[in-house]
């Protein structure tokens, strides 16, 4: 048995370890490529780009040149690969020059070249470089609107590849004929490469007609020349079977589930039966915390799924839809008030929820911690659990209480993690 910890520093070590299963110089090394007849170029996006980056300079034995955009904050120290950074989660100038000399750092390639896209979440914001006709800050307001309509991930990355020239395909397309090898470390459900940062260097499934019935479905406002590029048979993305994507390979480096399994195999060796929910959760945040709270409370009452003591793991990508835009929180602290709310009481009850990225929403916190005595140490505060969701300011609840979970970044990004401990 495992040295014995309190449940609250347990559920912080399954965090970490979660995160720690998902490290690039973890993972890196055992997907490299084959080395090319001629140059080896790197580029990539997303909040574990430059860690990916550094991972790849390391196990490499061979020239290399390149560029790599990240999130501000998210460097690493790399020798051949530049590193930008920019911002994340709306578009900036940064982001599009970056991705402008990404797209020239392909062009011109040769058959005999090899290309490596490395590739992780939030690259689809960091590789912001507009279609033709759209502006920078059209597409920042269509990243503002969606961020807060309570659109899917898959939702927004299909608006987002079809008002791009980089994204949904285009950046193999514009390496052809040279090799594209894709190292993936996914943050999404069902670990979809054409949905991780948008799906650069794979083929889009999505349609023009896909991205206007989502702009219809949460009715956005969006500027006159988003429409009228959707309108647009030139803004269609290349498609499974188009020969720009002949040779190239996909290697998935690391995975939602796989944090799952390090976390579950953790929480065995402290004496806890591990129950993974699954590793693409959605739906509104609030709503997952709830159900969350349920099982719960199952598990604790009838042993079902699983009996106690057990730990309730889960991943995915929870919305948040804003109601009043006076709160400060992301998806993380809203779903565990949520679920505070519904183990209210539980003295055999805590959690936690984080990103596995270090950032929840646009704080500074990976997400929170609580336990059944969550809702009333927040009354004795002179606050209310109830009042405090009602406007989207769960980070505020859980700063009172001193139980947000601050790990700066993390270098990598493998979603959401939930963990609920019940004794």
């Amino acid at each position: 048995m495992a040295e014995t910890l309190t449940d609250r520093a347990l559920l912080r070590a399954l965090f970490d370890a979660a995160v720690a299963a998902a490290d690039p110089a973890r993972v890196i090394a055992a997907h490299l490529p084959e080395k090319p007849k001629g140059r080896t170029v790197v580029v990539g996006a997303g909040k574990a780009s430059a860690a990916m980056a550094s991972a790849f300079e390391k196990a490499w034995d061979g020239p290399l040149e390149g560029l790599v955009v990240t999130r501000y904050g998210h460097g690493a120290p790399c020798r051949d690969i530049e590193i930008v950074e920019a911002s994340h989660p709306v578009p900036d100038a940064a982001g599009r020059a970056a991705a402008g000399r990404i797209l020239e750092t392909v062009t011109g390639l040769t058959a005999d070249d090899l290309v490596v896209a490395l590739v992780s979440g939030g690259g689809s914001a960091l590789l912001s470089l507009p279609a033709a006709g759209v502006s920078l800050e059209d597409k920042q307001r269509v990243n503002k609107a969606l961020l807060s309509s309570g659109a899917t991930i898959g939702e927004m990355n299909c608006l987002r590849k079809h008002l791009s020239a980089i994204k949904g395909g285009r950046l193999a397309a514009a390496a052809a004929p040279a090799r594209v090898v894709t190292m993936i470390i996914s943050d999404v459900p069902g670990d979809d490469p054409a949905v991780i940062a948008s799906g650069p260097t794979v083929p889009d499934p999505t349609t023009a007609t896909d991205a206007l019935e989502i702009l219809h479905r949460y009715a956005l406002d969006v500027p006159p020349s988003v429409r009228a590029w959707l309108d647009d048979p030139a803004c269609e993305t290349p498609k499974p079977g188009d020969e720009v994507f002949s040779g190239n390979d996909v290697r998935m480096v690391a995975t939602p589930m796989m944090a799952l399994r390090a976390a579950a195999d953790l929480a065995k060796a402290h004496g806890l039966a591990p129950l993974i929910l699954g590793d693409a959760l959605e739906g509104e945040a609030r709503e997952v915390g709830t159900v969350l709270g349920g099982i719960a409370h199952s598990v604790r009452t009838n042993g079902l799924p699983v009996a106690a003591p057990a730990v309730i793991l889960s991943g995915g990508e929870t919305t948040v839809t804003l109601r009043t835009g006076e709160g400060r929180g992301g998806r993380n602290t809203e779903l565990l008030l949520s679920l505070a709310r519904v183990i209210r009481g539980e003295a055999t009850m805590a959690a936690i929820a984080c990103d596995t990225d270090g950032i929840d929403g646009s704080e500074d916190n990976a997400g929170a911690l609580a336990d059944g005595d969550t809702v009333d140490r927040l009354r004795d505060c002179g606050t209310n659990a109830d009042a405090l969701l009602a406007r989207n300011d769960a980070w505020g609840a859980f700063e009172a209480l001193g139980d947000l979970v601050v790990t700066g970044p993390t270098l990598t990004n493998v979603n959401d993690f939930r963990a609920i401990i019940v004794r």
